[in-house]
This record gives C-alpha cells, sequence and structure tokens, in this order.
C-alpha cells in the first residue's frame, strides 16, 4: 500500500478512513497533500473491499486552507505553474465529488476556504457544533474559483454568491440551512455517529445503486430538461439490468432480508 506523509489511511467495516494529518499546520493544503488526497482517494475507489469513504483529521481543525508557506511560493511561480497547481486542486475535489463510493465529512473543527471547499464536495458532512465554516479568499485579495463550481451546485446562486463574496464564518447550525451540513453532532459522539452511519449505508444499500445514484445526481444538473429525463430513463433500464437490482428484487419479492 502507498505510503503518505501528510495523512493517514485506514480500512475497518468496509470503510476507508482518509485523516488529514498535519495538525501543528492546522491540516493545511499544500500541493504535496493535495496529491497525496487525490492518490488516497483513488486508492479507496479501486479497492473493492471498501463502500464508504471518512474524510476526517488530526488536530484542532478540519482544513485552514492553504498553508502560508504555500501562499507565498504562489506568488513566484509563472502563470503556467500556477496553472498547474490549480489543476492538480480541481482534479482533487474533481475525484471526491464523482468518486463511485459515498464520502462522508467528519468535521471536527474549523473549515475554512480550501478546507469548506473539501467538505463541500462530500456526499454528506458531520459537524461539531463549535466548527467554523466560511470562504474566505476575497479577503486576501483570492478568488475561491474552483469550489465556486461546487458550491453553486449545493447551495444555490444566492447563497453562494452570500458566502463567496462576503468570506463570512459561519457556524455548523447556520451551515446547515446553507446546505453545506447535513448533521451537527457533539464532539463527545461524533466520530460514533460517522461509523455507525458509514456501516448502516454500506450494509443497507448495494454499491452498484450508489454510486449509479452518485452519477445520476451529478450528471443531470447540466442537462437540459427532455435531455435529462431521457438520461435518467436510460439509467432506470440500465440499473435494472445490475447483478445488484435482479438480487435485491428476488430478495423482496420472496421477503428475504438482504445485507449488503
Amino acid at each position: 500500500m502507498e505510503k503518505f506523509q501528510f495523512l493517514t489511511y485506514q480500512i475497518s467495516e468496509r470503510t476507508a478512513q482518509i485523516t488529514l494529518n498535519r495538525p501543528e499546520k492546522r491540516n493545511a493544503l499544500n500541493s504535496e497533500l493535495v496529491t497525496e488526497l487525490t492518490n488516497a482517494f483513488s486508492l479507496a475507489e479501486s479497492d473493492e473491499s471498501v463502500k464508504i469513504v471518512v474524510l476526517r483529521a488530526n488536530g484542532a481543525a478540519f482544513c485552514a486552507g492553504a498553508d502560508l508557506d504555500y501562499l507565498q511560493k504562489l506568488q513566484t511561480n509563472s502563470f503556467e505553474d500556477n496553472l498547474a497547481d490549480s489543476q492538480n486542486l480541481a482534479a482533487l475535489f474533481k475525484k471526491i465529488y464523482e468518486l463511485k463510493k459515498v464520502v462522508v465529512a467528519l468535521v471536527q473543527g474549523h473549515a475554512l476556504a480550501g478546507g469548506a471547499g473539501l467538505a463541500a464536495v462530500c456526499d454528506f458532512v458531520f459537524s461539531v457544533p463549535e466548527a467554523k465554516f466560511g470562504f474566505t479568499e476575497v479577503g486576501i485579495g483570492f478568488v475561491p474559483a474552483i469550489v465556486s463550481i461546487f458550491l453553486l451546485r449545493k447551495a444555490g446562486e444566492a447563497r453562494a454568491k452570500e458566502l463567496l463574496l462576503t468570506g463570512k464564518l459561519i457556524s455548523a447550525l447556520e451551515a446547515v440551512n446553507y446546505g453545506l451540513v447535513n448533521f451537527v453532532v457533539s464532539a463527545d459522539t461524533i466520530e460514533k455517529e460517522v461509523d455507525d452511519f458509514a456501516l448502516k449505508l454500506s450494509k443497507s444499500a448495494s454499491s452498484e445503486a450508489l454510486s449509479l445514484t452518485k452519477q445520476l445526481i451529478s450528471k443531470i444538473q447540466d442537462l437540459d430538461y427532455e435531455t435529462a429525463l431521457e438520461y435518467a430513463a436510460e439509467q432506470n433500464a440500465h440499473a435494472r439490468a445490475t447483478t445488484d437490482c435482479r438480487r435485491g428484487i428476488a430478495a423482496f419479492l420472496n421477503k428475504e432480508k438482504i445485507e449488503w
């Protein structure tokens, strides 16, 4: 298995645990961590023993965005260098958003700028009430360009403008209203809540169904009404031919309990 410097990777109960491990830097992003995250998610996606992925972090912060050393280095980069670096981050967000496995974020501390972006591209987000979320890039003259694509899908234009243009911080409870957080859970119980959620989802839904449903949600948002409807019908027909669907329907008709 690949060795990582800035994160840890473990598998338990069909769940891959990807843990940001730069607590001394508040788990801030640099090019190496971005690359390691992309590789870790690719590893989880290709592992048939993995069904759910949990993204979490060690230390007080979930992720503080780009670290200061990294930001200083960017100032001396050429346009080509910065473009390649930006494409690296875009590839990570795309990888998480389109991953064939369900991705759950466990946010135990502040998620800011790129850190808020990391949480936003996950399928489910659990957060402690003390955590703050914010896209603070405009405050340093930067543009939250890559995350805007995903935030618009998740929160809508009005909320996205409010968050991206003001750079304000919001609480975890407010983030629920913005569509950024699904569940707010106390720090004492959040790890158990996430583990229980991942295990229950893993046992109650088939891998094929989860993957096809994620793909459906991702694709239809870019299509016009008629094309989206036709695509949905095609996916419906395709799903009926899968092994999981046939197995699930047989169990339902025979009144048998199925555990995926």
